[in-house]
């Protein structure tokens, strides 16, 4: 797996599989470029297919310290330019899609269009910041397992679980072996993030919106909104899908993907 030197002395790993445009996928938390299997093994045959692991997660190096969307959205960018590639078409899932928006505000001329997966571009509640610190000091307390414990059923929906047990604990497995201080990190990091609703009107890139039908944590009454606020987005429910629809459905994604990619070669 190739890896990026940070600035800061970090590393990077990353996914790069396929050739021709190229399609960066940003996983959600507190997973890593794992979960983009599905689509590596279906995509990279007609495009360039990059999935990295963010700092603190998967097999990149963890910072120790405090982290922001904007961190993750320029470690992008540094990956970018290591592989030469000037745009590309960015999609992200969840935490991925607060990642996403951020590249938006900060590069968006290396954006050549969008992707949002089960994500949603408000910023905390109230209550949701305070869900996360709760999460932070479970973390700390109890570990990456509970957290991981806590997150496969808002993640997956009742019956993924029961009939692809291993798929339940394929996702499992990627969450608990997720640092803890990587944890933390991206926890702060999105309880802290601007809201990028503001950002939604003038995305002016093709943009592909994708939700599942059982979505508790962004349900598709939040895709919907911003594919009204996003102009010409498209919307895609996969039906039978919970938060993380790529790994549920993925044929249906897939076959989504291929044919909306098809647009940029």
């Amino acid at each position: 797996m190739p890896r990026l030197e940070l600035a800061d002395g970090l590393a990077l790993f990353y996914h790069d599989e396929g050739a021709g445009e190229p399609l960066v996928l940003i996983h959600g938390f507190p997973l890593s470029s794992e979960m983009y299997q599905p689509q590596r093994a279906a995509l990279s045959s007609n495009f360039r297919v990059i999935t990295p692991d963010l700092r603190g997660m998967g097999r990149s190096d963890t910072s120790g310290g405090a982290l922001s969307m904007a961190t993750y959205a320029d470690d992008i960018i540094a990956l970018l330019d290591q592989l030469g590639i000037g745009q590309a078409v960015v999609g992200g899932m969840s935490m991925g899609g607060y990642v996403v928006f951020e590249l938006l505000r900060r590069h968006p001329e290396r954006v050549k269009g969008v992707i949002l997966i089960d994500t949603r571009a408000e910023a905390d509640s109230e209550e949701a910041r305070a869900n996360r610190f709760r999460m932070i000091e479970q973390a700390r307390s109890e570990g990456a397992a509970a957290i991981a414990q806590a997150m496969l059923p808002r993640l997956l929906s009742e019956r993924t679980r029961q009939e692809q047990p291993a798929l339940a604990r394929f996702v499992y497995e990627i969450m608990a072996a997720t640092p803890v201080e990587g944890i933390i990190a991206a926890l702060q990091a999105m309880a802290a993030r601007r809201d990028a609703t503001d950002l939604l009107p003038r995305i002016t890139v093709p943009t592909l919106i994708i939700v599942g039908s059982e979505d508790q944590v962004t349900p598709p009454s939040v895709a919907q909104a911003m594919q009204q606020a996003i102009p010409d987005a498209e919307l895609v429910i996969v039906e039978g899908a919970a938060h993380a629809a790529n790994l549920e459905r993925p044929d249906e994604v897939n076959q989504v993907l291929r044919r909306w990619l098809q647009r940029f070669g």
